[in-house]
């Protein structure tokens, strides 16, 4: 498969942790009358059975695939609207909350136990690694509204991207190229490009060496 570039517009956004304001989306369905507003769903009735579908799928063939099929889950994936670029290593363990709002790039990975919660869509660019039992949150609730509306954000995880084991990335928070991660650690600003990360929350600790193959080194 070749993978569908992203549009123009996205492929070059920037990702600075100084970004005023961030897109989002607000997923409210109102409460009736005298009904508890924390109770009332988020999302449609089509929305939910969509993944009450992509559920039942990954419960069936996902989840118990032997863990060389890789392709087999990127074909599950793609069928429910994921767009995945070739190589890329989809672990049997790995959870997509909504499959249709994920883009991958080529070569990327979602390790076992790790988790993708997007809402809104999630951008992997090229390389980039999830590693066990990371999380990547991409909704929150607006705490201040008596409704406590789901609020959800595009995200996106640059090229070459390292999410190390049991690090949580925050909603709305971006990743930019080469950014590390640390284990453990909690993102709740944007990452700058080639650095590492480490703590809660997380903090810049030193710089990576840029490791870019050829096909990445002048767009970098």
């Amino acid at each position: 498969m070749d993978f569908m570039p992203m549009p123009a517009g996205e492929e070059t956004a920037p990702m600075s942790a100084t970004t005023p304001q961030r897109e989002r989306a607000v997923h409210h369905i109102a409460a009736g009358k005298g009904e508890n507003p924390y109770h009332r769903p988020s999302f449609d009735v089509r929305h939910r059975l969509m993944r009450l579908l992509w559920r039942t799928v990954y419960l069936l063939f996902y989840c118990p695939s032997p863990v060389p099929f890789h392709g087999w889950r990127s074909l599950l994936l793609r069928l429910f609207g994921a767009k995945i670029g070739p190589g890329c290593r989809f672990y049997p363990g790995g959870k997509i909350w909504a499959p249709w709002n994920l883009i991958a790039e080529d070569c990327c990975t979602l390790a076992d136990g790790a988790e993708i919660y997007n809402p809104s869509p999630v951008f992997l660019e090229s390389h980039c690694v999830i590693s066990q039992q990371a999380y990547l949150c991409g909704a929150t609730h607006d705490a201040n509204d008596p409704d406590f509306p789901m609020i959800s954000y595009p995200m996106r995880l640059g090229a070459y991207v390292w999410i190390c084991a049991r690090a949580s990335v925050g909603p709305g928070v971006n990743v930019g190229v080469g950014a590390v991660l640390g284990l453990g650690s909690v993102a709740t600003r944007d990452l700058e490009p080639w650095t590492m990360y480490s703590g809660v929350p997380a903090v810049a600790v030193k710089a990576r060496a840029r490791i870019l193959d050829a096909a990445h080194a002048d767009a970098n």
